[in-house]
């Protein structure tokens, strides 16, 4: 089981495009975030973009984790689907297993497992698919990064998982502090990130989506910030949230 972190940091979902289609500015994105969640080619990605992201990584000295999806890339693996559970298990081996191929050749490690989107979902509200993905991600000995949630914190605990909490930035909350979809959520622009961020660090408080302070009970301890790489603004998003964590750092984690 992994220590926890010593300062906040960013992670961003990365690789996301597929053949000739791009998706996010990874190459301009790289050089302000900590961690890549990296796509394996089931929601986003395929082969020579996913080597393509862990060198990019490897470059800018980012952790590379995996970002395994639901088999949706029509839907950009944001669509719901009903998948049996040892179907599920062997995806996230297989999926997790092509990246950590491609991590061994450039003498990367994984540093992480990340699901994605509508995964993130199904394992919310099905504890029987949640614990065929933290199966399959216990092979792999490496923690696994999620909102803020006690169904998840107590199945990685009873699996020997680390689990990390992250914050999210550029989508919303719902009043009980459940994560609300992209599609559904206000659009994020860099001066609410930036407030967002500070906000937590100082108060443990977020805003949610009806504009009210949601205590988030981090307790003082340093998280990880989520952003998607698939947004009009997400740049400006990324180095907006990238300039508050480095100011917050400075002044609580030196």
């Amino acid at each position: 089981m992994t220590e926890r972190l010593s300062k906040i940091e960013t992670n961003c979902d990365m690789g996301e495009g597929f053949g000739k289609w791009k998706m996010g500015p990874d190459e301009e994105l790289m050089q302000y975030i900590d961690a890549a969640n990296i796509a394996c080619g089931y929601h986003a990605g395929d082969p020579s973009l996913m080597l393509k992201t862990v060198r990019l990584a490897k470059k800018h000295g980012v952790k590379a984790g995996a970002h395994p999806g639901l088999p949706d890339l029509f839907g950009f693996g944001r669509r719901k689907m009903e998948i049996d559970p040892g179907d599920m298990y062997a995806m996230i081996l297989y999926q997790v297993g092509a990246l950590k191929a491609m991590l061994d050749a450039e003498g990367v490690p994984l540093s992480h497992i990340k699901p994605h989107g509508e995964l993130f979902f199904y394992m919310t509200r099905d504890p029987v698919i949640r614990s065929a993905v933290l199966d399959a991600a216990a092979h792999y000995k490496v923690p696994v990064y999620g909102c803020k949630n006690e169904g998840w914190a107590s199945m990685c605990k009873e699996k020997g998982i680390y689990f990390q909490e992250e914050l999210y930035v550029d989508i919303d909350y719902t009043k009980e502090g459940e994560m609300v979809s992209v599609a559904k959520s206000k659009p994020a622009i860099p001066e609410v990130i930036q407030e967002k961020i500070i906000l937590v660090a100082e108060e443990d408080n977020t805003i949610d989506v009806d504009g009210n302070k949601l205590r988030i009970g981090f307790e003082g301890n340093p998280f990880s910030v989520c952003l998607h790489s698939d947004m009009p603004t997400t740049l400006e998003n990324v180095k907006a949230a990238r300039k508050a964590v480095n100011e917050i750092n400075v002044k609580k984690f030196p």
